[in-house]
């Protein structure tokens, strides 16, 4: 995959998670730069400050203390400087109504949690690729 540079913003609460998604993105995008937060009001609250920039994608847990994924979803994407980020869903869960409803908030894909670090670099490498 080509060296895009993007900024990838990785909202989970979960630590080992998260290590887990930036190396796999740091495969894909060398260039990329990874920024985390533990919950959705954290990560409201580090767009609010700016960023460095407005991210390229969001990957976000759906299950959060203080600031759940769905509710997190709702606040961005009824803003109108961050409503087009592409928001990646990703979850444990396989329930249907987790991914119809959370497709039907904005998100723009719902992966569920790989159980191999290869199967997760794949399918970020196809979710990156898409255009948006």
């Amino acid at each position: 995959m080509k060296k895009t540079g993007n900024l990838y913003f990785i909202i989970d609460d979960d630590p080992d998670d998260q290590e887990l998604f930036i190396e796999a993105l740091h495969g894909l995008d060398e260039e990329g730069q990874c920024i985390t937060a533990f919950n959705g009001q954290e990560a409201l609250q580090k767009l609010a400050s700016g960023m460095p920039a407005l991210p390229n994608f969001i990957f976000l847990d759906l299950n959060m203390p203080l600031m759940n994924g769905r509710q997190f979803l709702a606040k961005i994407k009824n803003n109108k400087a961050n409503k087009d980020i592409p928001v990646i869903i990703y979850s444990t869960s396989i329930e249907s109504k987790d991914v119809q409803d959370t497709l039907q908030m904005g998100a723009a894909f719902f992966l569920q949690k790989p159980n191999r670090f290869d199967d997760l670099k794949k399918e970020l490498a196809n979710i990156i690729s898409r255009s948006w």
